[in-house]
């Protein structure tokens, strides 16, 4: 398992480093492209669709995708459809971790699957016109969730049920404490001050996520990173709750000892919308 893992990693790593940091926007915004659709394909044997219904799921997921690029909208300022989404995700993931494992069966499959798909588009609009920004831009986002995850899984090895007595969501991840969630949210607040003052010291031209939100006030960049760490967390528990729905482990085995890509990207649904919104605002 661990073989398959560094294998697959190095692979992936193989395929996005040099489109990450290619002169133009275009092959990384490519490979993201398929990406998503592969999680729209992924999201619909979730949902029970059959495997022409599934392909034919990440098939739309690809051309609402090359619309939307074809049509300019990843050079075009889109204020208002990152606060739709990013309003859309706080208030829709709140409720779906209220109702819980239950609840998500009772929601009609077509607003399931639609809801589905329209999230990854907006994801991989968002994770475009992030690169189109900058590569520190882009960067900066990405690591925030890579960062909340690793602290939150040291936190709650370390600390977890000592300072609280229930854990974080027992009937959609047993696994994860509030110690994990608070250990997370302090190593994001520890990235953002290192990242703005590598920022300032280096003289960025393109300033990340946190310098944006630095300049509008210390206070409101550690609002903003907790959170978007807290949200990373909600992106994490709303793909398990639907994987626990649907009675399997992994979103699919197209990543070999890493699950499927829904795996690999649930916590950067809500927060690579909800950066450009805050980034706009």
């Amino acid at each position: 398992m661990l073989k398959q893992r560094v294998i697959t990693a190095l692979v992936l790593l193989a395929i996005f480093l040099p489109a990450l940091f290619h002169p133009s926007f275009v092959p990384f915004a490519a490979v993201t492209l398929v990406f998503m659709a592969a999680g729209a394909w992924e999201w619909g044997r979730l949902n029970g669709l059959g495997a022409g219904a599934s392909l034919a799921l990440g098939a739309l997921c690809l051309a609402l995708c090359g619309l939307a690029w074809g049509d300019g909208w990843l050079q075009r300022p889109l204020p208002w459809l990152w606060v739709l989404g990013g309003g859309a995700w706080v208030l829709g993931g709140a409720w779906l971790l209220r109702v819980g494992v239950a609840g998500w069966p009772r929601v009609p499959r077509l607003v399931r699957v639609a809801g589905g798909v329209l999230a990854l588009w907006l994801a991989w609009l968002a994770v475009a016109q992030a690169r189109v920004a900058g590569v520190n831009f882009l960067l900066s986002v990405l690591t925030l969730v890579w960062t909340a995850d690793i602290c939150a899984y040291f936190a709650g090895r370390a600390f977890g049920l000592r300072f609280t007595r229930a854990k974080l969501a027992p009937g959609i991840s047993p696994g994860k404490s509030w110690e994990g969630v608070w250990g997370g949210m302090a190593g994001v607040l520890a990235l953002a001050l290192a990242w703005v003052a590598g920022d300032a010291h280096w003289q960025a031209a393109v300033p990340s996520l946190y310098t944006h939100l630095a300049r509008q006030g210390w206070w409101l960049l550690a609002i903003g990173a907790v959170f978007m760490a807290a949200m990373s967390v909600v992106g994490d528990l709303v793909e398990s709750l639907i994987k626990r729905s649907a009675g399997v482990k992994d979103s699919s085995g197209l990543l070999p000892g890493h699950g499927g890509v829904l795996d690999r990207i649930d916590a950067l649904l809500p927060t690579l919308p909800l950066a450009m919104m805050l980034t706009h605002f």
